[in-house]
């Protein structure tokens, strides 16, 4: 995959009706030879271009000023399923402070664990709380993906309809080499690549 068959397939899929609002652009990975049971695919990748503001919420012990917080005597309130249902709705990515992991993990472990959102060492667990480290954390994830297997084919946000296309190309990049690295078989499981924008038709990039 290149430069230049990506900018063809990011024209390509930019030729449809002017939309009011500003288009999300999407990557599609399509996969063969694959088995999302066993081929385990669970990555973060950092991207050189934020693409979107995210809704981060943080269990800690005391209130954040900046970010919104469930402080340990509040997890009560969520011990009913709709209550969690709708928290893991709310937010995109959800962080902690690494003494309260446990009480997180019991608490609020089944609905965040299927979702993928549940704290990790990765990308979300603090050792102290401090605002320093909360913003540092923050900013890690305004330029991260989280891509978890879950089908035969990985559609990520890579962009925005408004964004300079040298930028949605150094994400794309960033974003394909990462999953090819994870696949067991690296480029012999992409069966095609194609790129999307929100309401338009997909365009295939030439690999």
């Amino acid at each position: 995959m290149n430069a230049e068959s990506l900018k063809k397939a990011l024209e390509e899929a930019k030729k449809g009706k002017e939309r009011k609002f500003d288009q999300t652009i999407d990557l599609i990975i399509n996969l063969r030879a694959i088995d999302p049971k066993k081929d385990q695919v669970n990555i973060v990748v950092n991207i050189p271009n934020k693409v979107k503001d995210k809704k981060v919420c943080g269990f800690f012990n005391e209130k954040s000023k900046i970010v919104d917080t469930i402080k340990e005597n509040e997890f009560k309130k969520y011990s009913e399923k709709k209550a969690l249902k709708s928290l893991v709705k709310k937010y995109d990515y959800f962080i902690a402070v690494a003494p309260l992991m446990p009480k997180v993990a019991t608490t609020f472990g089944k609905a965040l664990g299927p979702s993928g959102k549940m704290p990790s060492p990765q990308l979300g667990i603090i050792a102290q709380e401090n605002e320093s480290s909360v913003k540092e954390v923050l900013d890690k994830i305004a330029v991260s993906l989280k891509i978890r297997l879950k089908e035969a084919s990985i559609k990520v946000p890579v962009g925005k309809a408004s964004m300079n296309d040298e930028k949605i190309i150094q994400n794309i990049t960033s974003v394909y080499k990462a999953v090819e690295n994870a696949l067991p078989k690296k480029k012999e499981n992409v069966k095609n690549v194609m790129v999307k924008l929100s309401m338009g038709k997909p365009a295939r990039v030439e690999l």
